[in-house]
């Protein structure tokens, strides 16, 4: 409660023990200013507010029995004279003088407030007010971190608890951090739990050396701890420079995992921590979790010797999958690859329901929009995009679509989305959404005709879909508003909002449900068993989707979460539709 609230509520208080000492009629102040200005134009043409003027005592008289009036009866007034006290005016016209009331000042608030800079900078200002909250480094509080140290992590000597160095994080000392961070997400993610406490007896992955490029977050954290108790030993970069939370890398550096990542990495970083994962003497990666192929395309222009050992690569996105996939039609990928991307699992589950509400909060988070009457852009009506049009058309958004695929673009009109040309409508757009995986969806050209104040972000992996290179010109000036939000700024006034630099919204900028993620580290995870413990020969120099008895599972994992019973089949009834009692229970090219 403020200073001035807490003297207010004294003054009624005082004045309440007045009436009862006193014998004075208890009264009760109004406040309205319409009010005020009458009782003004009243007082001054009676005696006792010319007597009150004056400094003279009032004429009230003491009561003997005080009856309380109504509220309405009273009302008070400033008075200027007596330097911001305040006369009551009873309904017979008469004036009594508030009781005077001395400031309330605690012992040590002049002194708190002399302490504080007359002036302070937004970086500090965020610093100060991180440093106040011992409990900041929640997962949402790594995307404003700001730490007082500006080294380089590469350029520190660190080590966790147990004197182990081989990691390079941002700050070990956030360990238990993350640590708290990591148990949250575990109640969320029951699959992998399960899976962990079903397969930990078996060590069904006793042996594997797994180098990871993914997003380092509490949930791949959960991932990584899964794979470990299933008997592998891990190494990890980051796939995105902006994605990772900093505690979480500290909790599992202090946890003897190798993990090389931080929030704000350079370019170089980036690379250098991948190389760092994979180059280290004495220990030679067999399997590769990827996620954008960021990872394997180091390896391939590096290190093309160890696919010799590697017994298959896991990928997850839409553009890792499309190099994987280019890699095999040129007859260069040289081990079996699992594109988990595609399965049903990932896609109609991460895809969609991820993004359908992670967009949402993406934008809350860094721009405060309203997306009640906003007319929005999304490019791209795959699952990423069909979840980002259901989120914005729910919250009121007036939700164009640009497809190339016309059954997707079918799609989006049976939806009620109107499908146009980008160029169609540029021009009037507040929001503009990638969603494609492609390259150069949004070019200079169209953000020359955006109008003011357009958003512009990208929810595909990768970086590529807006050229951002081409707003690096001299002509154009680059304001940084807040964290992953910058303004770029054209001659003539004009500025639209760069949200994470084009690269992915979600995981850059916020965060992403920790239930959804679930289905997908559990699709990753069964995918490293299944190509790790294949017999040689079931698995070629290919691509392969994870078989659908494993996408099955996967879901039959997280049924229970919902309280949720299936219906087994009869005997009768599978031989009628000649499947097997236990599924698969659609063939390979269904489509759900």
């Amino acid at each position: 409660m403020s200073v001035q609230a807490v003297a207010a509520k004294m003054a009624e208080v005082e004045l309440k023990d007045v009436a009862g000492k006193d014998s004075l009629p208890a009264i009760s102040p109004l406040t309205p200013k319409a009010e005020e200005k009458k009782s003004e134009n009243y007082s001054t043409s009676s005696p006792a507010a010319a007597a009150a003027a004056a400094g003279e005592p009032s004429p009230v008289t003491a009561a003997p029995n005080p009856v309380k009036m109504p509220q309405a009866s009273a009302m008070k007034r400033p008075d200027p004279q007596q330097n911001g006290g305040e006369a009551f005016v009873n309904c017979d016209g008469t004036v009594a003088e508030a009781p005077r009331m001395k400031k309330i000042q605690f012992a040590d608030q002049k002194q708190e407030f002399n302490k504080r800079p007359t002036k302070i900078g937004r970086r500090s200002l965020s610093r100060s007010i991180s440093q106040s909250s011992t409990d900041s480094y929640s997962s949402a509080a790594s995307y404003t971190d700001s730490s007082d140290d500006e080294t380089s992590p590469r350029d520190k000597q660190q080590k966790n608890s147990k004197g182990n160095g081989d990691f390079c994080i941002k700050n070990i000392k956030q360990a238990d951090f993350g640590r708290r961070e990591i148990e949250i997400a575990e109640q969320e993610m029951p699959a992998l739990m399960a899976l962990r406490k079903r397969a930990q007896g078996e060590k069904p992955l006793a042996g594997a050396k797994i180098v990871g490029c993914t997003h380092i977050t509490a949930q791949t954290a959960v991932l990584m701890e899964t794979l470990s108790a299933l008997g592998a030993q891990c190494r990890w970069a980051a796939c995105n420079i902006y994605s990772t939370q900093n505690e979480v890398a500290a909790a599992l550096a202090e946890g003897g995992f190798s993990v090389f990542a931080w929030k704000g990495e350079s370019e170089d970083d980036f690379w250098w921590c991948i190389d760092r994962c994979v180059n280290v003497e004495g220990w030679q990666p067999n399997m590769i979790l990827d996620d954008g192929g960021d990872l394997t395309h180091w390896i391939y222009k590096k290190y093309p010797n160890m696919f010799k050992k590697i017994k298959g690569i896991v990928e997850e996105s839409v553009t890792g999958v499309h190099r994987l996939y280019q890699l095999s039609k040129a007859g260069k990928l040289c081990v079996p690859a699992m594109n988990v991307n595609d399965s049903v699992t990932k896609q109609k589950f991460d895809n969609l329901y991820c993004c359908r509400e992670s967009i949402l909060d993406g934008l809350k988070r860094t721009t405060d929009v309203m997306f009640g009457g906003k007319q929005v852009v999304v490019c791209g009506y795959g699952e990423v995009g069909k979840g980002c049009c259901a989120a914005l058309k729910a919250m009121g958004s007036i939700v164009y679509v640009t497809e190339i695929d016309p059954i997707c673009a079918l799609q989006a009109c049976m939806d009620g989305f109107r499908l146009v040309k980008l160029t169609e409508v540029i021009r009037q757009v507040d929001i503009v959404i990638t969603c494609t995986g492609n390259k150069n969806v949004v070019v200079r050209e169209y953000m020359d005709r955006m109008k003011n104040g357009c958003i512009v972000c990208n929810m595909g992996h990768s970086n590529t879909e807006i050229d951002v290179a081409s707003l690096r010109t001299p002509e154009l000036t680059w304001e940084r508003v807040r964290s992953q939000v910058d303004h770029v700024i054209w001659p003539d006034g004009k500025r639209i909002v760069l949200l994470a630099e084009g690269r992915l919204l979600n995981l850059s900028c916020s965060t992403v449900p920790t239930f959804v993620l679930s289905i997908t580290a559990t699709t990753q995870a069964l995918a490293l068993i299944e190509l790790y413990n294949a017999p040689e020969g079931r698995y070629k120099q290919d691509v392969y989707l994870l078989p659908k008895k494993m996408d099955e599972y996967v879901a039959s994992l997280h049924l229970p979460t919902f309280d949720a019973h299936l219906t087994e089949l009869s005997d009768e009834q599978a031989k009628y539709l000649g499947l097997n009692k236990n599924g698969p229970f659609k063939p390979n090219y269904y489509r759900y």
